[in-house]
C-alpha cells in the first residue's frame, strides 16, 4: 500500500512544476482546438502541461496509471493519478488569476491524496484521506490546516457556481442560479472547479455547486473540500460528477442540495 504522504508530497512537486511552466504563458497562450463548443477551449499550455506532469509522474512512479484531461488514460496499476493539468482555461487565456493545476492520486478506486496548486495566489491546497486538508501560501509563514464554513444557513451562504458550454445548458442553468440568487448571501462565479472546492476547504465560500463537471476537475479539490470538514455529493444521493458537484457543511449541503433538487438542477439539457 502507497503511503498517502508520499502520494501528496509528489503532487504537489509536480502540480507546482506545471504551475511554474503555465506562468511563463499566462495571458498569452494560443488556442489549439475547442471541445464542447466553440467557447470551450484548449490551448497549446493544457497540453505542455500535461505532458510535464506525465513525464515527472511515471519518472517517479513508472508502473502507475494516469488518467489526464488532454491524453486520456493511460496505463495500469495499483495507483492511477488523476490530472487536470489546466483547469480554468478560459481565465488563463485572458490573463485572469483563477486557474489552477490539479493533481490526485486513488489506491484502488479511493482518492487517498491530492494536490491544488493556484500559482497566481501563490498556494497550493493538498489533503492526504484522513490527514486533513492544508493550505501552504506564500502569505503564510507556513501550511495551515484547513476548516471549511459551518453553521449557516442558505440565506447567509456565499455560494460559488459555474456554468457549462453549450448554449442550452447555460440557459437552463441561468434559470436555475435566477432562482438560488434571492435564496442566499450572493453568488460567486471563479471558472474553476477546482479552485471552487478549495475556497469551499478554506473558508473563502461557504457551498459550491455545478452541473457539468468532470472527474479530473473534482478528484483531487474534492479530497481537499472533504477533508476540511465538506460533505461532497449529488442530489440525489448520487457521488459528486457530471450531474452535479455539491459541496458544502454538511447542514448547509442538505439544505442546498433540496433547493437545487426542487429545481431539477441535475436534470439540464446537454445542448
Amino acid at each position: 500500500m502507497p503511503d498517502p504522504a508520499d502520494l501528496v508530497a509528489l503532487a504537489s512537486a509536480v502540480a507546482r512544476e506545471a504551475g511554474e511552466l503555465l506562468l511563463a504563458r499566462h495571458g498569452q497562450a494560443a488556442v489549439v482546438q475547442t471541445k464542447s463548443s466553440p467557447t470551450d477551449v484548449v490551448t497549446e499550455m493544457d497540453h505542455a502541461a500535461e505532458r510535464l506532469i506525465r513525464d515527472r509522474l511515471l519518472a517517479a512512479r513508472p508502473d502507475d496509471a494516469i488518467l489526464g484531461e488532454e491524453g486520456g488514460q493511460t496505463g495500469t496499476g495499483l495507483v492511477r493519478w488523476v490530472v487536470d493539468p489546466l483547469d480554468g482555461t478560459v481565465n488563463y487565456l485572458y490573463g485572469l488569476p483563477g486557474w489552477a493545476v490539479s493533481v490526485a492520486a486513488e489506491v484502488a478506486g479511493v482518492v487517498v491524496a491530492g494536490a491544488v496548486c493556484v500559482p497566481l495566489q501563490r498556494s497550493t491546497f493538498t489533503a492526504t484521506l484522513g490527514g486533513g486538508a492544508w493550505l501552504d501560501s506564500a502569505f503564510d509563514g507556513s501550511p495551515r490546516r484547513l476548516a471549511c464554513n459551518s453553521g449557516l444557513e442558505l440565506r447567509d451562504a456565499l455560494v460559488a457556481t459555474g456554468f457549462g458550454y453549450p448554449a442550452g445548458q447555460r440557459a437552463a442553468q441561468g434559470r436555475v442560479v435566477a432562482a438560488v440568487l434571492p435564496r442566499v448571501r450572493d453568488i460567486r462565479r471563479a471558472g474553476a472547479a477546482a479552485v471552487d472546492l478549495c475556497s469551499v476547504a478554506a473558508g473563502r465560500v461557504d457551498a459550491y455547486y455545478e452541473q457539468g463537471t468532470h472527474y479530473w476537475d473534482i478528484a483531487a479539490g474534492g479530497l481537499i473540500a472533504r477533508e476540511a470538514g465538506a460533505v461532497t455529493g449529488g442530489l440525489r444521493g448520487d457521488e459528486p460528477g457530471e450531474a452535479m458537484t455539491l459541496a458544502a457543511d454538511p447542514v448547509l449541503f442538505a439544505e442546498l442540495r433540496d433547493l437545487l433538487a426542487s429545481l431539477d438542477a441535475d436534470r439540464l439539457p446537454a445542448g
